[in-house]
């Protein structure tokens, strides 16, 4: 069983900055890509960005200039580092992956952290 374990939300000023962190465990024979989504109460979850093994990258318009995602293949590791927060930005933000595992091809999320913009 694949495991998404995430960390590095928080509460932030607006204007202030955050960097989440995911790491895939369990018996994964490739990563195809990882990414990051992020859902509020009453909406749908939502793409923040997200990162081919070759490093091709995806952002949400909504974010792109302000965030980065970067993916260290040998550790199996995300990371969004986030600048320039708004309000906005306030949400569950969960860690994504595809992978070939014992399964086949397969989607894993992980449990979500808060992020929180407020003064």
């Amino acid at each position: 069983q694949v495991q998404l374990v995430e960390s590095g939300g928080g509460l932030v000023q607006p204007g202030g900055s955050l960097r989440l962190s995911c790491a895939a465990s369990g018996i994964i024979f490739s990563v195809n890509s990882m990414g990051w989504y992020r859902q509020t109460s009453g909406k749908e979850r939502e793409l923040v960005a997200t990162i081919s093994t070759r490093g091709t990258t995806n952002y949400a318009a909504s974010v792109k200039g302000r965030f980065t995602i970067s993916i260290d293949n040998a550790k199996k590791s995300v990371y969004l580092q986030m600048n320039s927060l708004e309000p906005e930005d306030t949400a569950v933000y969960y860690c994504n992956t595809a992978v070939n595992d014992r399964r086949g091809f397969n989607y894993y999320w992980g449990q979500g952290t808060q992020v929180t913009v407020s003064s």
